[in-house]
């Protein structure tokens, strides 16, 4: 079972790796961070041909880590302010994690995020 779940886990990531390989033309390493920064692009809706300041992109980061863990019960999103930024409420503190469970938690919340958004049907595999 536990193998099976992997197996699942490792061929969504790699869905995930080929999308943002496919649609923004990257073709070194790819970063989890840098995913987390496209989703807080996209939750933020005022990405194209702006310019971000360096708290801008720290928001951002924030942005699209509430929005990722918001269906594991950790935010809940409560609206957008005047100048249409998102912001969420911390509902659950997150649990201690080591760096690969951080980091496994992270790409499960990206998977989802991208299965929820109908992001994968767009992926020819």
């Amino acid at each position: 079972m536990k193998k099976k779940f992997f197996q699942q886990f490792h061929f969504n990531w790699n869905k995930v790796i080929l999308y943002i390989r496919n649609h923004f033309c990257i073709e070194g390493k790819i970063d989890p961070i840098g995913i987390i920064y496209l989703i807080g692009i996209q939750e933020l809706g005022k990405g194209k041909n702006r310019f971000f300041n360096r708290e801008d992109k720290i928001n951002i980061l924030h942005i699209a880590i509430c929005r990722i863990l918001e269906p594991f019960g950790y935010y809940v999103f409560i609206g957008r302010d005047r100048e249409g930024w998102p912001h969420y409420l911390l509902i659950k503190n997150l649990p201690l994690l080591n760096n690969e469970e951080q980091s496994f938690l992270i790409k499960k919340a990206i998977i989802r995020y991208m299965s929820d958004e109908k992001i994968f049907d767009e992926i020819i595999m």
